[in-house]
């Protein structure tokens, strides 16, 4: 029994770490979904296991219950679980895979017994294409038997366990977010600058990702601050003014976030950050200032 699993919400990350255990040898017990069809596309997806449209105390056959639902359901899941299954948690281990909740979500299982905790891959599962595990960071939190089977999940998989000892786990995913949906946004908005400007979108593309995965590189190579580049690095904020001006002719957004990732730059990134600080403070207050002006004399003529 020690190496059975059932899913619960068998999207993406479900699927490919049921996939994953399979073909390692765990043998997959339920794997329940929002519809049948769902459900029987996952158990396809994993090659194993039978599909249930609805939650069943089936899912105490296995040792462990991997919750990979949306992070909002994972509560209410935990609560469906707990009146099904009542005393039969009891040494049972119960994971979800949420980067930005903690176990104490499932405490009516932790109540009944279970061992509780949290099993999250630090990656990206896009509809088109499933990353490999090998290699893969995992952050993981729990009590100690949830801690330890996490552990030895993310061994299997050739991935490595970073046990998160933060109390604020949201701090957790909002690093990921910073290096993956936050950076995509970026991505897309200097490939619509430069479309702008006469490229087409393929152009954009293979003028950027070069830049970016330089940009990488470096930060990978030689630490942030010596891979940091631009004109903040040499002090010269006349530029970052143009960039500002240009900036307005287009959705408030962009200026927006230019100005916050300006100064957070000189923030994390400045051996001065104060003095950038002041100067980028300037520069924006300034535009701003002439932004509301000529907002003022469009309205008086």
């Amino acid at each position: 029994m020690s190496e059975t699993l059932s899913i619960v919400g068998a999207g993406r990350v479900g699927r490919a770490l049921g996939r994953q255990l399979r073909d390692l040898g765990w043998q997959i017990g339920v794997v329940t979904a929002r519809s049948t069809t769902s459900a029987r596309s996952a158990v396809r997806a994993i090659g194993a296991g039978r599909a249930m449209d609805h939650l069943t105390g089936d899912v105490l056959a296995s040792a462990v219950v991997l919750i990979s639902t949306p992070d909002p359901a994972i509560r209410s899941v935990a609560e469906e679980l707990a009146r099904i299954g009542g005393d039969g948690w009891k040494r049972s281990i119960v994971l979800h895979c949420s980067g930005a909740l903690g176990s104490s979500v499932l405490r009516p299982l932790a109540e009944l017994g279970a061992a509780t905790g949290s099993v999250h891959p630090m990656q990206t599962f896009s509809r088109q294409s499933t990353p490999r595990f090998e290699r893969m960071v995992f952050g993981i939190e729990g009590n100690p038997a949830a801690l330890a089977m996490a552990r030895r999940i993310v061994q299997q998989l050739g991935g490595v366990a970073v046990r998160l000892s933060g109390s604020n786990k949201a701090a957790y995913h909002a690093a990921a977010s910073f290096a993956c949906s936050l950076t995509m946004a970026c991505m897309e908005t200097s490939t619509r600058l430069l479309m702008s400007q006469g490229f087409t979108r393929k152009q954009a593309i293979r003028a950027l990702l070069p830049l970016t995965r330089q940009t990488l590189d470096n930060f990978e190579r030689v630490g942030p601050r010596a891979a940091w580049t631009g004109p903040l690095t040499r002090g010269d904020f006349s530029t970052v003014r143009q960039h500002v001006e240009a900036l307005a002719e287009y959705p408030a957004e962009y200026g927006k976030a230019y100005q916050a990732l300006s100064r957070l730059a000189a923030l994390v990134l400045s051996a001065k950050p104060a003095a950038n600080l002041q100067q980028l403070n300037l520069i924006f207050e300034s535009a701003s200032s002439s932004r509301h002006k000529n907002a003022r004399a469009a309205i008086a003529e």
